[in-house]
């Protein structure tokens, strides 16, 4: 994969399993998320020497409120734990971690550390971590479409202006590139409300196995098959 145009600029995945995992192993569900973390650490890496500039990662859907209480909580906890415990290896990394979602539905302690943490790498540059949280693409859809006509019945755009360019710039990716790759683990087929506008022509690969079983040989296979394909856009 020497040549730079076979890799993805922009990794896009669907973290699926943790759940299944554990209970195939007779575990509560947080151990299961917990495993999932060491999975999301191999990633980055192998992202790192592959030379992907993104890696967009569904870390909880605005769906995944609906959850029991307890697992919801333990959720967020993780989510700080990653945040202070892998900082400094962010940095170390020049990693640059961003967040797209209704953040401002995080607990408040979980959204001072996520703040601190895009803060303290905002300088970074090698590799982009986009978090997903508590994130819905659906949702995302309608806010722009909401924005957009707001602006037009205020005059400020002509609504015959409109078009894709227009309307992506109002998403919450909005200065990051589509995927060019989305990956999901657990055998699943579908992709549950996750970035429906921006994956439009990213190549799918689909892992049978859970996240926490996903590792850095699974992206570096998902990377080969994306190598392998032919992108025509629509086009012969």
């Amino acid at each position: 994969m020497s040549d730079s145009s076979s890799i993805p600029r922009h990794i896009a995945i669907i973290m699926d399993g943790n759940g299944r995992w554990a209970k195939e192993r007779g575990l509560p569900r947080r151990a299961g998320h917990r495993a999932g973390a060491e999975s999301v650490r191999e990633c980055v890496e192998a992202c790192k020497e592959l030379g992907v500039e993104y890696l967009t990662l569904y870390a909880f859907s605005s769906e995944n409120w609906n959850r029991p209480a307890a697992e919801v909580t333990a959720l967020m906890a993780l989510l700080e734990r990653f945040l202070e415990e892998k900082a400094d290896e962010l940095m170390k990394q020049d990693v640059k971690l961003q967040a797209i979602g209704h953040l401002d539905r995080l607990p408040d302690r979980t959204r001072a550390k996520l703040n601190a943490a895009i803060e303290r790498t905002a300088q970074n540059g090698s590799l982009t971590l986009v978090l997903a949280l508590s994130y819905g693409s659906r949702e995302e859809l309608v806010e722009a479409a909401r924005s957009l006509a707001t602006d037009a019945a205020a005059g400020k755009i002509d609504p015959a202006d409109i078009d894709g360019d227009l309307f992506a710039s109002r998403l919450y990716t909005a200065g990051i590139p589509d995927p060019d790759l989305l990956i999901r683990t657990s055998g699943e087929l579908r992709v549950s409300n996750f970035l429906l506008w921006q994956i439009s022509y990213a190549e799918i690969v689909i892992f049978k196995k859970f996240w926490p079983d996903f590792h850095q040989a699974d992206l570096f296979e998902a990377a080969k098959e994306y190598a392998r394909r032919h992108r025509r856009f629509g086009a012969l």
